[in-house]
């Protein structure tokens, strides 16, 4: 019944949402276009309308449902994976290393072959190599958590330090608002072609994870207990680790930096559906998709014509939500 329930607050969360703007939508229009691009029998919307809806408004809150769905799956796996409540997408040094390859496409002007990078491939290839680099860092003890953390930690201050570098040295002033813009997260480039690639490396990664969802539940007793129920640590730690980091990387440099999803959703969610991975995972993702739908939407609507940059608006949001989160598994009043 809840997961239901769930479902359908996240259908409609994504027709309202895509008719939320300065154009005049109704849920109607929403669905006469997409059955209309869809092939069934409806009556077609004015070409402008129907342009606001397929080419603008619905890529980007399916890619917001999708980055939202991803961060809360991934952040949830890497909780349990490290035993560590203040795990989140961004442990792994991804976040630093996807803004530091996105800065280099933007500032230096990096190109391969005939063409310039585009700023997605450059913050995914930024992500790869952050994540290599604290593979690489870790050693032989990549599987453990606290090596694998603190490696994390240090890539992340590194690829930072690198950004700033860039900015400082080479960024003109336009450039250094496009980089700001882009490093506080936005949705702004969202097409059907990033939908698309988002929607398969987040669905392929989430089924990977929930497969392994007795794993997780096993890693919350530590090891040995993992280890005494028929579960090679090593190998599943290094398996799951590689998935988040290839979803965080890919939803990363299609949107940015956008922050607190992934500590904040899952620690929510187990509130109400408890902490077995297998009813927890999907319960994230669903959630999560729900929340930065809705949170992009207030960000690109609230200071119209202006548009905020949608990891401030979750910034905002989370830390209120975390806080409060910690005083109840605090317990105090």
């Amino acid at each position: 019944m809840k997961a239901a329930a769930l479902l359908l607050v996240l259908v409609l969360s994504i027709a309202v949402a895509v008719t939320v703007g300065v154009a005049d939508l109704s849920v109607t229009d929403v669905l006469r276009s997409v059955g209309a691009h869809l092939g069934m029998p409806v009556r077609p919307l004015p070409p402008l309308p129907d342009s606001i809806v397929w080419e603008l408004r619905l890529p980007r809150v399916l890619l917001a449902g999708l980055v939202g769905a991803g961060l809360a799956v991934c952040g949830a796996v890497l909780q349990a994976l490290t035993r560590n409540p203040l795990a989140d997408p961004f442990l792994l040094g991804i976040s630093s290393g996807a803004s530091t390859g996105a800065v280099a496409v933007l500032v230096l002007g990096i190109q391969i072959g005939t063409g310039p990078v585009d700023l997605t491939t450059g913050a995914f290839a930024g992500s790869v190599a952050a994540f290599a680099a604290v593979l690489l860092l870790a050693g032989q003890r990549a599987t453990e958590p606290t090596r694998i953390v603190l490696a994390g930690v240090a890539v992340s201050q590194l690829f930072s330090a690198v950004t700033s570098l860039i900015v400082i040295s080479d960024a003109h002033s336009q450039d250094t608002r496009s980089i700001t813009f882009w490093l506080l997260g936005s949705l702004t480039a969202a097409s059907w072609t990033t939908v698309t690639l988002c929607a398969l490396v987040t669905g392929a990664g989430l089924l990977v994870c929930w497969a392994a969802a007795t794993a997780l539940d096993a890693f919350a007793f530590g090891t040995d207990a993992a280890r005494s129920l028929g579960f090679s640590p090593g190998r599943t730690r290094l398996l799951l680790f590689g998935v988040t980091a290839l979803v965080a990387a890919t939803l990363v440099a299609a949107s940015g930096a956008i922050g607190f999803v992934g500590l904040t959703v899952p620690h929510a969610v187990r509130f109400v559906v408890g902490a077995r991975h297998r009813a927890l995972l999907p319960a994230c993702a669903v959630v999560g998709a729900i929340f930065l739908i809705w949170a992009d939407t207030a960000a690109r609507t609230a200071f119209a014509p202006q548009e905020l940059p949608v990891g401030v608006l979750t910034a905002l949001l989370g830390v209120p939500v975390f806080a409060l989160v910690m005083r109840r598994r605090a317990g105090t009043p």
